[in-house]
């Protein structure tokens, strides 16, 4: 019960990422932003994984390369996906980026050598279908539409490379990549400005006035932070690959519910029936993918695909 209520609460963390993109309302270059959230996030993950695993962080000496790589992928990832939703109703971002899946398979199959099934033939021509259905290209929100499908391939990318070497998204090392991808991201505040760091925005509903860096802050923490910190105790007590399953359907749904409750963001119905069809895809994709794993005694930790708190989505 425990482990389902952190899954839960990982899901609902991960879903809030545009939320709180768009209730900065622009106050905060994005790009600014992008690096206070993994500063936050770096922050979160140092203090909290000691209290989880009773160990002080470990600086991973004999895998700096891959944790400053890994780091470079998280921060290029988060930035993208977060751009996004400056560009797009969230529902749209989080169903276009749902592609991961299917460039986890390309990049699999050409830097890993693994091999399709019959099956993926199916799959792949059921998510062609559905993204041609939720046209992509029509509408006002093409940019934002086209960025998420190229995030897509970014967090692919990062999830192949982590299987390859061996990694998960769990364990001290996240908490290093994620404080080398903040580094990596500080340049930000100097090119592009700090923000109205000191910024109130009124809410009227509210009956009071919030400070802009109150969401910067809940970025950082809750949708990337306490994400990262919540998988890295899930993967202890669930398959990855169970993870994954529940996380490519239940997230996007999520995410796509908080943006019509909250801004009141109603997608088309071209992009609901065809996002529809392409998270049935994914999820089909991967559980696929997951059970081929397993017959060749491949850890279970390796997974195609897992959290957007990568991106987190944040």
């Amino acid at each position: 019960m425990k482990t389902l209520l952190l899954l839960l609460l990982i899901t609902l963390s991960e879903a809030t990422i545009g939320v709180f993109v768009k209730l900065v309302d622009g106050r905060i270059p994005i790009q600014t932003l992008n690096f206070y959230a993994l500063a936050f996030a770096a922050a979160f993950l140092m203090a909290a994984l000691p209290l989880a695993t009773g160990q002080s962080p470990r600086f991973p000496r004999d895998n700096v390369k891959d944790t400053v790589i890994i780091g470079a992928l998280i921060a290029l990832q988060i930035s993208v996906f977060n751009f996004a939703m400056t560009l797009a109703p969230i529902a749209n971002v989080v169903i276009f980026w749902s592609v991961a899946p299917f460039f986890t398979f390309i990049f699999s199959a050409v830097f890993l050598g693994e091999k399709a099934r019959k099956s993926y033939i199916l799959i792949f021509a059921l998510a062609l279908t559905g993204i041609v259905l939720a046209k992509p290209l029509e509408g006002g929100n093409m940019a934002g539409n086209l960025v998420a499908l190229g995030d897509g391939a970014i967090y692919a990318a990062m999830v192949t490379y982590m299987r390859h070497e061996g990694k998960t998204e769990a364990g001290n090392d996240i908490a290093w990549s994620m404080l080398t991808g903040a580094l990596l991201l500080s340049p930000a505040p100097l090119l592009f400005g700090p923000g109205a760091v000191g910024a109130m925005i009124p809410y009227p509903t509210l009956g009071a006035s919030l400070p802009v860096m109150l969401w910067a802050a809940c970025l950082g923490i809750v949708s990337t932070g306490f994400a990262y910190f919540g998988i890295s105790i899930v993967l202890k007590r669930l398959r990855a690959n169970a993870y994954a399953l529940v996380d490519i359907i239940v997230s996007p749904v999520v995410a796509s519910l908080l943006g019509y409750l909250v801004f009141g963001e109603v997608p088309a119905g071209s992009t609901i029936y065809g996002g529809a069809i392409l998270l049935g895809a994914g999820f089909w994709l991967t559980l696929e993918m997951s059970r081929g794993r397993e017959s060749q005694a491949v850890h279970p930790d390796q997974c195609a695909s897992g959290s957007r708190a990568v991106s987190s989505r944040a």
